[in-house]
């Protein structure tokens, strides 16, 4: 039997704001549904990733801003900063690791993300 994560819920306080976000950090919009004027939901997947994200409206009850670090992989470290940068998100510096090598940021509401890469990976 496999356990497979594939789905991860954000709370936040603005779908379309959130939405766009994502979008301008590569993630592929999948699905954006409106059920009804209480329910709204969003899911965004990372490129290359079976696990997505999921947001909207009356599909939690967290506060937004709450959920993380969440961690997201990646195959190039300076790239994914790059990248974050080019969109306009306030990405940390490299902050290099034994164990890997990590950029943090936030979404738009402060859910918190850390892209790690590890090199010890390369090697295998």
């Amino acid at each position: 039997m496999n356990w497979t994560l594939e789905v991860v819920t954000l709370p936040v306080t603005d779908p379309d704001r959130t939405k766009a976000f994502y979008e301008s950090i590569g993630f592929h919009a999948d699905e954006d549904h409106t059920v009804s004027e209480e329910i709204r939901f969003v899911q965004m997947t990372p490129p290359g990733s079976d696990c997505l994200i999921a947001f909207g409206k009356g599909i939690t009850d967290r506060e937004p801003g709450t959920t993380g670090p969440l961690i997201i992989c990646v195959t190039d470290i300076e790239a994914a900063r790059e990248q974050l940068l080019a969109a306009g998100v306030d990405a940390s510096e490299v902050d290099i690791q034994p164990w890997g090598h990590f950029v943090y940021f936030t979404d738009p509401d402060g859910n918190q993300w850390s892209a790690q890469y590890l090199p010890h990976r390369d090697n295998n």
